[in-house]
């Protein structure tokens, strides 16, 4: 082996490259470094065994390959840098940060233990058993419905609402207090209306007018 072979596989031990192309069907991308453009070459992810891990890079994204013995054929891409076309989308010393191309950012700061999801269009969690939330307060604002899907709703203490419909008819028990307005029953105001056939002792009225 040559001075110049030796000092070849040297240089290309770890180098840095942009991805030129990407293969998702395949898991493979094309890295070009300098004058040299790659072969088809495997990205390394979190996890690949019984949990995995799924983030492609994408075209543009500064990367370093890792190539055993010097061969840039059986490299190893390792994403990511930051670079000048894609810079670091935060200046947080402790917080995590994922900013997507649609403009969704999902971040946990730890500064303000603040954890948002903002700019997503859709989101949905599935549970086959249980989902459980709890705080001392909780604000669920919907500018249009909130739907409860669900053969019965349990309030376990207080409700107050400032209007509500029933249309399939149920059940009141206890004592109930009504003031600050009318109460009405099939169109007779309850507390406010009239009797025919008024009689003294123990007769009685006719039916509300």
């Amino acid at each position: 082996m040559t001075i110049a072979e030796l000092y070849r596989l040297l240089c290309n031990l770890v180098r840095t490259g942009v991805v030129a192309e990407v293969d998702l069907t395949t898991q493979r991308c094309r890295v070009t470094s300098g004058q040299l453009s790659t072969t088809w070459l495997p990205w390394l992810t979190h996890r690949a065994g019984r949990s995995r891990t799924w983030w492609a890079p994408s075209v543009g994204e500064q990367v370093v390959l890792l190539a055993i013995g010097g061969e840039l054929s059986t490299a190893f891409v390792l994403p990511a840098l930051y670079s000048d076309a894609s810079p670091a989308p935060s200046a947080s010393a402790d917080a995590w940060h994922v900013a997507f191309p649609d403009g969704a950012i999902i971040e946990y700061e730890p500064d303000t233990g603040a954890l948002s999801a903002t700019g997503v269009k859709s989101a949905a969690i599935k549970a086959s058993d249980s989902i459980s939330a709890e705080s001392q307060q909780v604000t669920v604002k919907a500018s249009v419905k909130i739907m409860l899907d669900t053969p019965e709703v349990e309030c376990s203490n207080h409700l107050s609402a400032k209007t509500f419909s029933v249309t399939e008819g149920g059940r009141m028990s206890g004592d109930i207090t009504h003031s600050g307005g009318t109460f009405s029953s099939n169109g007779i105001v309850v507390d406010d209306h009239k009797h025919g056939g008024v009689q003294t002792g123990g007769g009685q009225t006719g039916k509300p007018v």
